[in-house]
């Protein structure tokens, strides 16, 4: 034994030293038991509710989860952090890889920040680029549009579809009030009664709801508010305005559902209608029919892109804006309102 290295050590056995390798191997075994016990999907509401605090929009801390939820959980949120592969993350995104390419690319992203959060706090050690990041088709840089109902169709598919809504019906009347409205699908299925003045004939939605984060001003036409005085006589539900039949907000799907039973035409062949581009059809009928951009704009709550006009932008000309919804539910509902 080295007499100088014993008595450096105070007179005891000297001390082993690990090897780099042996290191390794223990921090690898630790970071195995610590994902065994943790789950992608637990490990994905973590990081949600960690980041949760630093987002000012509702919404997008409710998509952030939702997206995990709806394409990733299914298929690898019961399954050890540890355990999750290269091609398991190819197996989640390929189904959406192309059809949806925004979607899958934000997927893939919140998929690397949970597995990125594993990583800094030791429960894998491999690195998370090399197990999300893989190769997989090259995705259409050209966005497809969806598609849309011409404007000049709009008056024979409510006197067919919409004419007779029921007050029980909530997916019809949302229909209906989202065309009426211009609005856009989230913002309609999540209303609640307390952003209505009825006496003022204005729908109000804060800006946690909305995508620019400001709040939005909507003039009711008297056909619009015709239905939600209709809907509030009824009364389904305490808080929300277009329950599901479970009580709850109603889902986009159950909306496209309806679009495709009642086959919405469009101006795409082969293909329905959707929500989302019924603003698309109040948009080219304002340009149609001589309205100015920025009433349209406006009506539609678009971000001004202008730095300079922004500064401007004051006002959402909310009375102005009133005649032009008018004559836009005039159209929407002319064909079956005046019979």
């Amino acid at each position: 034994m080295d007499f100088a290295l014993y008595q450096s050590n105070n007179g005891q056995a000297p001390r082993r030293r690990q090897r780099p390798i042996e290191e390794r191997n223990r921090a690898q075994q630790a970071a195995s038991v610590a994902a065994a016990a943790l789950t992608f999907g637990k490990a994905a509401r973590k990081v949600h509710e960690e980041l949760k605090p630093g987002w000012k929009n509702e919404k997008h801390a409710a998509q952030w989860i939702s997206t995990l939820e709806n394409y990733v959980f299914p298929k690898i949120g019961d399954k050890p952090l540890d355990a999750i592969t290269p091609a398991d993350c190819a197996e989640v995104l390929r189904p959406i890889w192309l059809e949806k390419a925004e979607t899958a690319s934000r997927t893939r992203q919140r998929m690397h920040a949970v597995l990125q959060w594993a990583w800094a706090h030791g429960h894998i050690t491999a690195n998370p680029a090399s197990v999300v990041y893989h190769l997989l088709p090259k995705q259409n840089a050209k966005k497809e549009h969806q598609p849309a109902m011409p404007w000049n169709d709009l008056p024979e598919f409510a006197k067919a579809q919409l004419r007779d809504i029921e007050a029980a019906d909530s997916t019809l009347a949302a229909l209906l009030f989202a065309i009426l409205t211009a609005a856009r699908s989230g913002e309609v299925r999540g209303v609640t009664w307390g952003e209505f003045d009825l006496d003022s004939a204005v729908w109000t939605i804060s800006g946690s709801r909305m995508k620019a984060g400001e709040p939005h001003r909507v003039p009711l036409s008297s056909v619009a508010l015709a239905l939600i005085k209709r809907l509030k006589e009824a009364k389904r539900h305490e808080t929300l305005v277009f329950p599901s039949p479970r009580g709850k907000v109603l889902s986009d799907m159950t909306l496209t559902a309806l679009l495709r039973r009642v086959k919405a035409k469009s101006d795409t062949p082969g293909r329905v209608a959707t929500l989302h581009r019924f603003r698309s059809s109040f948009r080219d009928w304002a340009s149609e029919h001589g309205y100015a951009r920025d009433l349209a704009e406006r009506t539609l709550a678009h971000t001004v892109a202008n730095k300079v006009d922004a500064a401007y932008h004051r006002t959402d000309l909310l009375e102005q804006r009133r005649p032009m919804m008018k004559a836009w539910a005039t159209h929407v509902c002319g064909a079956w309102a005046s019979d």
